[in-house]
Order: structure tokens, then C-alpha cells, then sequence
């Protein structure tokens, strides 16, 4: 155990964010999403939610302060009638850690798979939410 690192981030996702450099990307995937088949490195977080992890990761990750929309959503299929509260969930959550206000692109479901696929890794949740995928961006840390 460490002191200030939430229970949450196993030893495995704690290594691959501090693997990551500026700019690298993370996805955090639901339990419908191709994880496995998609990943370069794949971190098992199962029995987890999404927005638990999200908050988690952003107490210890900056996003990138050099991007428009340093944040990633699957964008919700034409004709699909899915709702996506958990998208007002993310907001709050990167608004407490981060300030921003709208950091989301939506990106079409095929080329969201294609950009996972470029990810430094992919985090696989147990999260049951349709369209509840998130590719955040990292940013720099500054020198104190």
C-alpha cells in the first residue's frame, strides 16, 4: 500500500500511467467493449465501474492541456435509442479534477475502436453502461 494512491489503482494500472508520456492515450472500457482483442497492453479491472476508475486515474493524471478536447467518447450509434446518462457522470467528475468544462469529442463507434486500438493500453471494467468508453489523454506535469 501507498500513501495517496486510490485503493482502486491496482499495481498494474498504477505502472502503465506512469509508463505513459504526453500525449499517450488510455482507454477505459466497459464490459461490452473488445478489450482483449484490441489492446496492446491489456489492465483487468473487473467488478470495477468506470467512473470509480476515472476519478481515480485523474487524482493522478493530467489530461493534456495542449488539446481541445483532451477526452474521448464512443459516440452513440444513428438509430440507437441508448441513452448515456453516465456521460453527465464523467463531466462532473473531469470538471472536480481537471476544471474543464467540455473536454469530449465524440468519435463514431468504428473509428473509437481504431483509436483504441493506437492506445498506449486499454483498462477493462466491469461496467455495465452502454457507450460508457472513455480515451483520456495525457497531459504534462509541471515542475513544482
Amino acid at each position: 500500500m501507498l500513501k495517496g494512491i486510490p485503493a482502486i489503482v491496482s499495481p498494474e494500472l498504477l505502472k502503465i500511467l506512469m509508463e505513459m508520456g504526453h500525449g499517450d492515450e488510455i482507454v477505459l472500457g466497459d464490459g461490452n467493449f473488445p478489450a482483449a482483442s484490441h489492446a496492446r497492453r491489456l489492465v483487468r479491472c473487473d467488478g470495477h465501474g468506470v467512473p470509480e476508475l476515472l476519478d481515480a486515474v485523474l487524482k493522478l493524471m493530467p489530461l493534456d492541456q495542449y488539446s481541445a478536447r483532451p477526452a474521448a467518447l464512443m459516440q452513440v450509434v444513428p438509430g440507437d435509442t441508448a441513452e448515456t446518462p453516465i456521460w453527465a457522470r464523467y463531466g462532473d467528475i473531469v470538471r472536480e479534477r481537471t476544471g474543464l468544462t467540455e473536454p469530449f469529442e465524440e468519435v463514431e463507434r468504428f473509428a473509437f475502436y481504431e483509436r483504441a486500438k493506437q492506445a498506449y493500453a486499454i483498462v477493462a471494467t466491469g461496467e455495465s453502461a452502454i457507450y460508457a468508453n472513455i480515451i483520456l489523454k495525457k497531459g504534462v506535469i509541471a515542475p513544482e
